[in-house]
């Protein structure tokens, strides 16, 4: 009963009209663009939009390529990558891409054919940018030169028409034409004799040009050698040679063999071959060999890339007349291709209520050798619950033929084997892993309640912050989770656009460069969504927190720096250490240790007078004021901050030290004479300094020259005192404190205008022989005294001209 139930279903099968008689013809030029409209498929093949979701249409290509793409939505037939004619179909003269438009309950075909039409996009290039050609002065008016024309990709009315030459000459004038449909030639016409005594050489351009609109031109340069004697060219014994290879056939093996002859002798009648022009194929594939013209192969060939190949021999002898024959090179198929097995479709998993009958994978199998090596038989491995079903020509649709229990199997692993009729044949298998699915129950869930990240101001845009991961307990494409900003609520305002997150990996990122004075925290909610049908989703709440950079100075908010002059603080001349003269207060806007504020004196009239709080900020009094201190002081106060690196400002202030704070009204000018007096006493210490130095300069040389002469003296037996005189004098000068070591002092002086610093050095004298040292009595008698500092504030508290060295 079951038996016969299944033959009507075939037969009533069989008997729907599968496929359209004729198929549907459409052109297009080439180089269109992405996304051009071809035509309304759906309306000529009489079908409704609706229905092409409804039966699932899907267009189906034999190369598995899909040039096309169907809108479902309004069934245009569209472009679906640059169609670029050359690369489709070579130079075949019509090139037409066909496909079919697969329908489903029921099952219908439609073929569909388009034509990509050519444009004129590409110009005639020439095999070399230079010829050279030897011709015969004797060579008669009328006589042709073969010449390796130009090549187009082009074809029909814009591929090359005509050939030029410029500049025009009387000598030359070019031919062009066709010995057959496909064997085009172009000769160099003579058309007055030639007088190499008169001219050696002739040069000009030939210009191809193709019939597209506008047109294009290729150029190569002719360079026309005039020679003697030689009359006659290489004669092929054949125009056209035809030779079989074996597309298996390995490198190295010898193809055929041309023959030129030459009438000429000599070296005008040694012939060599080379290969002329390139055509459609390469030569990569070819070598032939230059002196007996054997063409060898150079790697395999492939029967399914080019089924023939063309090749231009130009035969060329001792005088450089030259001839060119056509070979025909035909690749004979072998059967090594195996058969391929493309899958269209593929359902899994599928509903274990599916009903029999449904189709669970549509797939073609080809083979790309020919005759009986690419004729194909297909068969399914032991499976009582599936079966195959020839759909149409070398389609097969998998089909499930009973009900389904995923209870009893939750999962099916089929094998089908694709066999071609070659000798040996070939085998192809393809696995099709079929999984009975339930339906989608669960909802993604993160692995945390809420996420916490942080990024540093000024961050640089699309910087990663964190990652949100959801999982879902489902499988396949219930269990592909996308990620998305939702709002809090359905009528707040869209999430803040500074922040954005993958769909695909949960990846947070922010967007825009942020201020932590501006903002602190920003909140939003993510959202995680399975693929399933219905869609189940969870969300979860983001908190990004802002950490602080040091990107904002010290501020100083007293005392004012915005006026020219710095402000003056009032200070008697009776106050003692510790008085409080002012506070410099001071604000740092970012947080943190950023905005640590520490205070440093920088620079002051009277360095040691001045004493600056570290983190008051409060300008306090080192030590007392004393009359002899200058009455304007001057000081600078360096605010930096806790940041790396530390930013920092300066205030700039001065204090005035009266006996009487009536003494604030005295005139401007009292406090620049002091300035000027105090600059006076400095400039008058310098010139004292330089008129020292000089005076020890030249004492210094005089000493030297005087010993220079003494010792010239003695040399010339010229005794003054002997050397017992000598050492007793050194050794009394070393008792009575004169040191024969140099000395160097540093001085700094202190005047009522600021600190003047100078440092006096003694030149090293020579030193002396080590035996005077010995005579100059014991250790005790002589010291060693280390070059000192005298600064400011080694001086005698209670007297501050008081000088002390150390």
């Amino acid at each position: 009963m079951v038996t016969a139930r299944q033959v009507l279903c075939l037969c009533a099968f069989l008997s729907l009209p599968h496929a359209r008689a004729e198929p549907i013809r459409y052109s297009i030029a080439e180089e269109s663009e992405s996304g051009s409209v071809v035509a309304n498929l759906a309306e000529d093949a009489g079908l409704a939009p609706a229905q092409l979701s409804a039966r699932r249409a899907r267009l189906l290509s034999e190369d598995g390529r899909q040039h096309f793409r169907l809108d479902p939505g309004t069934g245009r037939l569209v472009v679906a990558e640059r169609l670029d004619r050359e690369e489709l179909c070579g130079q075949s003269a019509t090139c037409t891409l066909p496909f079919e438009l697969l329908l489903a309950n029921p099952v219908q075909f439609f073929r569909v054919e388009v034509a990509v039409e050519d444009i004129n996009d590409h110009a005639p290039v020439f095999p070399e940018e230079r010829v050279t050609l030897k011709i015969l002065e004797r060579s008669d008016p009328g006589s042709r030169f073969p010449l390796q024309g130009a090549w187009d990709l082009d074809v029909g009315s814009n591929s090359i028409q005509t050939y030029t030459i410029a500049p025009e000459n009387e000598y030359f004038s070019v031919e062009f034409g066709s010995q057959s449909e496909d064997a085009k030639y172009i000769e160099l016409v003579l058309e007055k004799p030639l007088d190499r005594e008169e001219q050696a050489e002739l040069g000009f351009d030939l210009i191809a040009v193709d019939g597209g609109s506008p047109p294009r031109s290729g150029t190569t340069q002719i360079h026309v050698v005039i020679l003697d004697v030689n009359d006659n060219a290489p004669v092929f014994k054949q125009k056209v040679f035809i030779a079989k290879v074996l597309e298996n056939a390995p490198e190295g093996s010898v193809v055929l063999r041309v023959v030129a002859t030459d009438q000429d002798a000599g070296v005008n009648g040694d012939i060599s071959y080379q290969f002329s022009q390139a055509g459609v194929q390469s030569h990569s594939a070819f070598v032939i060999d230059p002196m007996t013209g054997e063409i060898k192969l150079t790697k395999p060939l492939d029967f399914e890339a080019a089924e023939n190949h063309e090749l231009r021999v130009q035969a060329t002898d001792g005088g450089g007349l030259s001839a060119i024959c056509r070979v025909l090179v035909e690749v004979v198929d072998v059967n090594d291709n195996a058969p391929e097995l493309v899958i269209s479709s593929f359902s899994s998993p599928i509903p274990e209520d599916a009903l029999p009958g449904t189709v669970v994978a549509l797939f073609t199998v080809r083979d790309r050798d020919a005759g009986a090596n690419g004729k194909i038989s297909c068969a399914l491995e032991d499976q009582q619950s599936f079966s195959l079903r020839p759909a149409y020509k070398n389609y097969f649709e998998l089909v499930t033929v009973s009900a389904l229990d995923r209870e009893e199997t939750a999962r099916y692993i089929l094998t089908v084997t694709a066999a071609d009729a070659g000798s040996p044949p070939l085998t192809t298998t393809q696995t099709f892993t079929v999984d009975i699915s339930d339906v989608n129950d669960n909802a993604p869930v993160f692995n945390q309640t809420s996420y916490t990240m942080y990024v540093r101001e000024n961050n640089v845009p699309t910087v990663l912050v964190g990652t949100i991961i959801a999982a879902d307990a489902d499988v396949g494409p219930n269990a592909k989770v996308t990620y998305s900003l939702v709002p809090a609520q359905p009528t707040e305002q869209p999430p803040c656009s500074c922040i954005s997150v993958n769909s695909e990996n949960g990846d947070v990122f922010v967007l825009r460069p942020l201020d932590y004075e501006q903002v602190k925290q920003i909140e939003v909610l993510v959202s995680a969504t399975d693929a399933g049908s219905p869609p189940l989703s969870a969300s979860v709440a983001v908190y990004i927190s802002v950490v602080d950079e040091n990107d904002n100075a010290p501020l100083v908010l007293y005392p004012s720096q915005e006026s020219s002059s710095p402000s003056s603080e009032l200070v008697p001349i009776s106050a003692e250490a510790g008085y409080l003269i002012t506070k410099v207060v001071a604000v740092d806007a970012d947080s943190g240790q950023n905005s640590w504020l520490s205070y440093h004196l920088l620079r002051a009239t009277d360095p040691g007078l001045f004493a600056v709080g570290a983190q008051s900020g409060e300008v306090r009094l080192r030590r007392s004021v004393t009359e002899r201190d200058t009455m304007k002081q001057k000081l600078v106060v360096l605010v930096r901050d806790n940041g790396q690196p530390p930013l920092s400002a300066t205030a700039a202030l001065s204090a005035l030290l009266l006996s009487d704070f009536s003494d604030v009204r005295l005139p401007q000018s009292s406090l620049t004479t002091e300035e000027e007096e105090s600059a006076s006493l400095t400039i008058y210490l310098i010139i004292s300094l330089v008129f020292v130095s000089l005076l020890f300069l030249v004492s210094t040389a005089a000493f030297v020259a005087h010993k220079v002469c003494k010792r010239k003296e003695l040399k010339d037996g010229h005794v003054l005192y002997g050397g017992s005189n000598l050492q007793s004098s050194l050794a009394d000068a070393a008792s009575t404190g004169t040191l024969p070591h140099a000395y160097c002092y540093e001085i700094s002086l202190t005047t009522g205008s600021g600190n003047s610093e100078f440092k006096f050095l003694k030149p090293i004298l020579p030193s002396l022989p080590p035996q005077l040292h010995a005579t100059g009595g014991g250790t005790n008698n002589e010291q060693d005294f280390p070059c000192g500092t005298l600064a400011a504030e080694d001086m005698a508290p209670n007297n501050p001209r008081m000088l002390s060295a150390e």
